[in-house]
């Protein structure tokens, strides 16, 4: 019983940017690199994430699905007036699990990689 509650408080563990760093890394071809003075995560030289403090990422979206993930879960992404106009949203590392961190990064990296990449890692 006592392991249970121990995989059940890990599970509910905020997120850290070592969290999202090793997410990034485990796709193919990603390379960090700085990105405005923090941490950024790129596949063919492309900007896939950010790391904007450590409470806080970037991630590329397509504008429609950044509308469903505001409407839907409000505490979790944000849009600051510097984002409005490019397709990226904010997602906040204590309230995102780490199951949908994983498929909004790799969603965003499918985006960014090149064709040669994308063939290579099927």
């Amino acid at each position: 019983m006592a392991t249970r509650k121990k995989t059940v408080a890990k599970r509910k563990a905020r997120l850290t940017v070592d969290d999202v760093r090793e997410m990034a890394l485990a796709l193919p071809s990603t390379e960090e690199r700085p990105s405005y003075g923090t941490p950024g995560f790129r596949v063919s030289n492309k900007l896939f994430a950010r790391v904007l403090d450590e409470d806080s990422i970037v991630i590329k979206v397509d504008f429609e699905h950044r509308e469903a993930l505001l409407d839907s879960k409000p505490d979790m992404f944000e849009v600051t007036p510097h984002y409005q106009d490019w397709p990226m949203v904010i997602v906040r590392l204590k309230t995102v699990d780490r199951r949908l961190l994983d498929a909004l990064l790799k969603e965003a990296w499918r985006r960014c990689a090149s064709a040669r990449v994308l063939k290579a890692s099927v």
